[in-house]
C-alpha cells in the first residue's frame, strides 16, 4: 500500500526540537484536562495524513470546508538507525516531537482529533526492532502517552506481515495496548486481494485468534492488486467478511460490525483510478452492511494535480483524477454521520429505565455471545453480538447494548 510513503518521505526535512509535553496520567494528576474523546465513528473514518511528509495540508482549513473531525497520522516506526523506540518515519523521534504534536493540538483546539498508524509500507517497524511483545507495547506507550492519544491503528502489511515472530510482537503489542488503556479505539490494517486478503493477512488473522485478541476492526486495502472501480473492492469485502466469519465464528452482521475499508483515492500505485463515484459505491456498501471503518489514503493527495495529469502519475501529493479539494474527504463525514460542514447533530435523549439490580460484573478476558447480560459503572449491558475484552459504553457503536442503571 504505503509505497509513496517510503519512496517520498526521505523529500522532508523536519528537524523536531526538543520538546515537553505531559503524559495523560500526570494531566490528570495536576488537575489538567485531557482532550475529550470523539464518539469511534469519528476514529473509523479518520482519513490518513502523514504530517511530515509530502506538502501536508492545514487541517485546520480542511476541517473548516468540509466538517471532518478526525485524522490518521502516519506513520510511526522504529530508527532507521537501529532500536526499539518510535519515529515518525524512521527518523524524527516521537520523545523530542514539537511538531506534530503542533499540529494535533491545532485539530483538538477545533474540537477535533486523531488516531496514529504505526507500520505502513515501507521502513523498519517496531514489531521488527522490538524484541517481544511487551518491549514494542512500551514503545507504542510512549506515543499514546505523549499525545494522549484515544485511537491507534495498526497497519500491517508486507515485507513485515511475511514475519511471523514481527506479527506476533505486533498483535501482542496491541492485545497489552487495549488492556492497558481502556475504551482506546484500536484498528488493525493490512493488504486486500480479490479474495479479501491474502495468505499472510490470513495468517495475521489467526495469530489475532490464538491471542484472543479482537480490535474494534479488521480493515483491509483493496488496491495495488489488480482492482478495477468499486466494484471489485466491494466483491472483497464481501469475501473478508466470509473469512473473518470462519477464522472467528462470527455471524455475518458480527463480521461486518469488526470490518473496515481502507481505499487510495485517485491513482493507486498500480495504476488503478478510484473516483469519487467509486468512493460513494463502497460507503453506500460499508454503511449499508453496519461495517466499523471507513477511510482512506491520503489526505495529503485529496486535491488535483497542478498541472492536471488525467491519471498519468501516482504522487504522494495529489490524486491524479478530476476533482475539487478534498472531495474524498466529504465521503469520510458521510460515514462518520455528518452533513458537511455542519458539526455533530444532537442525539435524541433515550429514557432510561427505572434502576434494577445488578448483573455479574463485567470481566475483560470473558468472551460473550449474544444476548449476554454484565454490570459495568452502574450499568446493566447486554451484548448485542460476540465480543471479548470491549468496554461497555466505549462506543455508541459497540457491542453493548445499555440497559440502565443498577
Amino acid at each position: 500500500m504505503r509505497r509513496l510513503h517510503a519512496c517520498l518521505s526521505a523529500a522532508a526535512a523536519v528537524v523536531l526540537a526538543a520538546a515537553g509535553t505531559t503524559a495523560l496520567v500526570a494531566a490528570n494528576a495536576s488537575g489538567a484536562t485531557p482532550q475529550d474523546a470523539l464518539s469511534n465513528r469519528w476514529y473509523a473514518a479518520a482519513p490518513y495524513l502523514m504530517p511530515l511528509d509530502n506538502d501536508p495540508p492545514d487541517p485546520a482549513a480542511i476541517m473548516d470546508a468540509t466538517g471532518l473531525k478526525a485524522f490518521q497520522l502516519a506513520f510511526v516506526l522504529a530508527p532507521n538507525g537501529g532500536g526499539c523506540s518510535p519515529t515518525w518515519g524512521g527518523t524524527a523521534p516521537v520523545s523530542s516531537d514539537t511538531a506534530v504534536k503542533s499540529m494535533i493540538d491545532t485539530i483538538r483546539a477545533k474540537g477535533g482529533d486523531v488516531s496514529v498508524s504505526i507500520g505502513g509500507y515501507g521502513g523498519t517497524k517496531l514489531g521488527q526492532a522490538c524484541a517481544d511483545p511487551a518491549s514494542t507495547a512500551a514503545a507504542y506507550q510512549q506515543v499514546i502517552t505523549k499525545y494522549g492519544l484515544h485511537a491507534i491503528d495498526f497497519d500491517l502489511e508486507e515485507p513485515e506481515y511475511e514475519n511471523t515472530a514481527a506479527i506476533k510482537n505486533e498483535i501482542g503489542a496491541a492485545k497489552i495496548l487495549q488492556q492497558n488503556n481502556p475504551g482506546l479505539y484500536v484498528s488493525v490494517t493490512t493488504a486486500g486481494t480479490a479474495d479479501g486478503t491474502g495468505w499472510f493477512g490470513k495468517q495475521m488473522l489467526l495469530e489475532a485468534k490464538s491471542q484472543g485478541f479482537t480490535p474494534n476492526n479488521f480493515s483491509i486495502m483493496p488496491f495495488d492488486g489488480g482492482f478495477n472501480g468499486a466494484a471489485s473492492q466491494t466483491s472483497a469485502l464481501t469475501n473478508f467478511n466470509a473469512i473473518l466469519q470462519s477464522t472467528f465464528g462470527w455471524d455475518e452482521a458480527t463480521a461486518y460490525a469488526h470490518e473496515g475499508f481502507s481505499g487510495m483515492n485517485g491513482r493507486s500505485d498500480t495504476g488503478e483510478i478510484f473516483t469519487q463515484s467509486d468512493f460513494q459505491t463502497v460507503l453506500d456498501y460499508a454503511t449499508s452492511h453496519h461495517m466499523d471503518r471507513f477511510t482512506f489514503w491520503s489526505i495529503n493527495r485529496d486535491r488535483q494535480c497542478s498541472p492536471p495529469d488525467n491519471g498519468g502519475r501516482t504522487s504522494g501529493t495529489c490524486s491524479s483524477v478530476a476533482q475539487s479539494d478534498w472531495d474524498f474527504a466529504k465521503y469520510s463525514v458521510k460515514f462518520a454521520g455528518v452533513t458537511p460542514p455542519t458539526g455533530t447533530p444532537t442525539p435524541t435523549p433515550t429514557p432510561t429505565p427505572t434502576p434494577t439490580s445488578c448483573k455479574p460484573a463485567w470481566n475483560s478476558s470473558t468472551a460473550y455471545t449474544g444476548g449476554s447480560e454484565v454490570s459495568y459503572q452502574q450499568h446493566n449491558w447486554k451484548a448485542k453480538w460476540w465480543t471479548q475484552n470491549e468496554v461497555p459504553g466505549a462506543s455508541t457503536w459497540g457491542p453493548w447494548q445499555d440497559e440502565g442503571t443498577c
